[in-house]
């Protein structure tokens, strides 16, 4: 019987600035070295940090942007199965409300760049990136959604939902 992997609990933050122009960091390290993503992180587990806690820290130890937990709207909760055969993830998705000012500096995790809704598709960017959490940004970011993802290596990304709020109106 195989092992069992460690889950993880994260969070994503999807800034933009006042063009509507989304803010990506390129990752100088794994995971997803290489490629193109939301600015995150692991939540401080042993301190108690809520999702919103730790996405206002990310904000402003990746960026140096100043956000409150008022400026972010949570609008999905992904839980992935086995992230590139590593790990579980549980992954909170925030989008900030409030615009950055200027593309920060390059940072030790990588450099980043603003863009178009359009451009990023265009992007390398994670494979579950492309097939899950794009969708549901562009689906579910003013609103509500909970699901979960097989990200089982060699086999399709399934993402299936879970809850969503309002609930859709029949």
């Amino acid at each position: 019987m195989p092992s069992a992997l460690a889950y993880k609990i994260a969070v994503l933050v999807f800034l933009e600035n006042a063009a509507g122009e989304h803010l990506l960091l390129l990752r100088a390290k794994a995971p997803n070295l290489g490629v193109w993503s939301p600015i995150g992180g692991k939540l401080e587990t042993g301190h108690g940090e809520s999702p919103f806690e730790c996405a206002v820290r990310e904000t402003r130890e990746e960026t140096g942007f100043e956000v409150t937990t008022a400026d972010l709207h949570l609008f999905a909760m992904i839980a992935e199965k086995a992230y590139e055969g590593e790990s579980h993830w549980l992954m909170f998705l925030f989008r900030c409300r409030k615009p950055i000012p200027a593309l920060p500096p390059a940072i030790a995790e990588g450099r980043f760049g603003f863009f178009s809704r359009e451009a990023v598709a265009q992007l390398p960017i994670p494979e579950t990136d492309r097939n899950a959490l794009w969708p549901v940004y562009d689906r579910y970011r003013d609103r509500f959604v909970a699901l979960r993802a097989d990200c089982a290596p060699g086999k399709p990304v399934v993402v299936e939902v879970e809850e969503i709020t309002p609930p859709v109106q029949t």
